[in-house]
């Protein structure tokens, strides 16, 4: 190997994970390299809500306590986790929020419900968020990072913050002249328009990663992309660097004092999909990036003697697809996370029986599908069904409200075979081929439980979680409204994901574990590429990123005190 191709560390993705290892192993003195396979970097976070979940972060004065977060915890894992590493997160969380905050990384705090609102010691201030970034101050690097998809820009092109997404998505007092702002923003930015269409206000997970990639980066950190991961190199069972290719070239780098895996989970790969999951699916009902997290740097684990853990199941989301634009021969998933909790609407497996509170969590909507599929084989995909009203309002995946895509505009190759549309339930069901019988009856039950504004079959808009996504026209429950206006859709539902929980056995330190439970000196895992310290449960809003982030810092912690660089801080 040549001094060159010599660091202290090398990371492996450009995610939260990664980039959080990389900035915070730079800080301590040592040398970083990161590679990505991709042509862009910032790795799903780049493209997600971009919200960790921190609890007791210490932020405007949040009184959160460790018993409360403990209570919360406790009442809801249900599967085997590594109390230790549970315990690491917690203890790390408000460390890492401080650190962030001291290298220049805007946090604020934010008002979302966590997603068991109704166990005890739930709260609604443990997710954290950044404020929007102006990409530029990425300066060359601007136009690599990793794009939002569609479904957070307006046309394709309006960058949308938290609040902005709300506004529109819900119709509120103003929203027109929220629209008419960001029309104005992004026209009136001549410079930018010169370089492309991306719009340079970064917000939700690009603003995440354009201001952590920004420390980064001012810390010479090199970020190598079009380079895959394609083995470990083991030296006297010490990881000591990995082989790469890049654009068929293959070579060696060395990591003097250790390998951080970050590179996401296995969503992409259908052969791990059929091994691990429960319910497998397909990978095409994934919304992260499409080929992207294919669990190469997984397998180059387990080829190194790794143990694995909560590999069974995924962040899930509902999602759909329709044709890309301008190229129907492909298609865009589209998610449906908030879609199939609005009023004026229910969810049925294909027996026509409702499964789940609808309003619920992305995440338990999908466990429930699970669940409801493993039980009667008759789910992933489900049905959302609605009526007029809901179509007047609100978005179905993919399928934009009548306002922004009347059915007159709407592509003719679309109906019955992507959104199906029908003048009574009963023509309705035998579209999409579930019992009118059932189907009706379930609509008429939506109806009743719509006018006393309770659901006595599951709850649904009966917590604060729920509530937030519902409407506030819709009285007594915002999450409960008459599906009684003709004509009726439907849309059919998959099994999607965010990408996987599990990956591989990774100790309190971010140390990848051996089947005997001893770490393999010299390698890390962060991030879906290990698996999640709450096992199977989704928590809150950020569950994904923020122990990404924490155990991230967690490895460059033990590297720099391995390699004696620690008291560098």
């Amino acid at each position: 190997m040549s001094e060159t191709e010599s660091y202290d560390v090398v990371v492996v993705g450009s995610g939260s994970a990664a980039a959080s290892a990389a900035l915070r192993a730079a800080d301590l003195g040592l040398s970083v390299l990161m590679v990505e396979k991709a042509h862009k970097y910032g790795g799903t976070s780049a493209t997600s809500g971009g919200v960790m979940w921190l609890p007791c972060h210490g932020l405007e004065q949040n009184d959160d306590s460790r018993e409360e977060v403990m209570e919360y915890l406790n009442g809801l894992i249900r599967s085997d986790i590594q109390p230790e590493r549970l315990e690491a997160f917690l203890d790390a969380a408000p460390e890492l929020a401080g650190y962030l905050k001291s290298t220049g990384i805007p946090l604020m705090q934010a008002a979302w419900p966590d997603y068991f609102a109704g166990s005890p010691g739930s709260r609604a201030d443990r997710s954290v968020i950044c404020d929007t970034f102006d990409g530029r101050e990425l300066g060359d690097h601007f136009l690599f990072m990793r794009e939002q998809y569609s479904r957070f820009k307006v046309f394709n092109r309006y960058a949308m913050d938290v609040m902005e997404f709300f506004a529109l998505s819900m119709r509120t007092p103003g929203w027109i002249k929220t629209f008419l702002k960001m029309f104005w923003r992004y026209w009136s930015d001549v410079s930018t328009r010169m370089l492309g269409k991306r719009d340079r206000r970064f917000t939700q997970g690009g603003a995440l990663m354009g201001h952590v990639f920004k420390q980064v980066f001012a810390r010479g950190v090199e970020v190598r992309l079009a380079t895959k991961l394609e083995d470990l190199i083991i030296t006297d069972d010490k990881v000591t660097g990995i082989t790469v290719s890049n654009y068929g070239r293959r070579y060696t780098i060395e990591a003097k004092h250790g390998v951080v895996l970050g590179a996401g989970g296995f969503e992409w790969n259908q052969e791990l999909r059929d091994r691990y999951l429960k319910v497998p699916g397909s990978i095409r009902w994934s919304s992260s990036p499409e080929d992207a997290n294919r669990g190469e740097a997984l397998l180059a684990g387990i080829n190194a003697g790794a143990d694995i853990e909560h590999t069974g199941s995924c962040w899930w989301i509902p999602t759909m697809h329709l044709p890309m634009p301008k190229a129907s021969n492909f298609e865009e998933i589209h998610q449906a996370a908030f879609d199939v909790g609005r009023p004026h609407s229910v969810c049925v497996n294909r027996n026509g029986d409702r499964f789940v509170d609808e309003a619920c969590s992305y995440d338990e909507f999908g466990e429930a599908m699970a669940n409801d599929h493993l039980a009667t084989g008759a789910n992933a995909p489900c049905w959302l069904v609605f009526d007029a009203q809901f179509r007047d309002k609100f978005t179905a995946g993919g399928v934009m409200p009548n306002l922004i895509t009347p059915d007159w505009r709407m592509p003719k190759d679309f109906w019955d075979h992507y959104i199906f549309k029908a003048d009574s339930i009963e023509a309705l069901a035998g579209k999409i081929h579930v019992p009118a019988d059932k189907l009706k009856q379930v609509v008429g039950n939506m109806n009743q439980y719509a006018l006393k504004g309770e659901d006595p079959e599951f709850g649904r808009g009966s917590n604060s979680y729920d509530q937030m996504f519902g409407h506030p026209d819709c009285t007594p429950n915002p999450c409960l409204g008459p599906i009684n206006k003709a004509p009726y859709y439907a849309v059919p539902i998959n099994l999607g994901d965010l990408g996987t929980k599990g990956g591989l056995k990774a100790d309190a330190k971010g140390r990848v574990l051996d089947a005997s439970g001893q770490p393999i000196e010299g390698l890390y895992a962060a991030g879906n590429n290990s698996g999640s310290p709450f096992g199977n449960l989704y928590p809150g809003a950020g569950a994904t990123i923020g122990p990404a982030m924490v155990f991230g810092y967690l490895a460059a912690n033990d590297i720099a005190e391995r390699a004696g660089k620690l008291g560098a801080s």
